[in-house]
């Protein structure tokens, strides 16, 4: 059994996820999502038991992880960096992909302060 851990800080909004993901075969994933995050919490109970994980990939944008997020994780939250983590850690417990740290550091620049 392969497994990947993440730890998702998602920003302005204070809300640290963990996502493990567990592949049994290499194929099959089935997660295990904690989030103080409501939405994140819907979207994790949205998710099948198992997530056929080559599926996923085939259908990329229109399989089951990225369209119950796109339903569920709406408004201002639409940017969340959760579901592209659960898509990664996805891929590595299927043995699809190898485990990497990912940044997003986001800054303003070149805001007028003289107003």
């Amino acid at each position: 059994m392969c497994k990947a851990h993440a730890i998702v800080h998602a920003g302005i909004c204070g809300f640290v996820t963990e996502v493990t993901a567990s592949g049994n075969d290499d194929q099959e994933v089935t997660f295990t999502i904690t989030s103080p995050c409501a939405n994140i919490q819907r979207l994790a109970a949205a998710l099948p038991a198992d997530i056929d994980a080559y599926s996923e990939i085939g259908t990329g944008y229109a399989g089951i992880i990225w369209t119950a997020a796109h339903s569920i994780v709406r408004g201002n939250c639409s940017g969340c960096i959760v579901a592209p983590a659960i898509f990664k850690a996805m891929q590595v417990a299927a043995g699809l992909a190898l485990p990497a740290e990912s940044v997003i550091n986001i800054e303003r620049v070149g805001e007028d302060t003289t107003s």
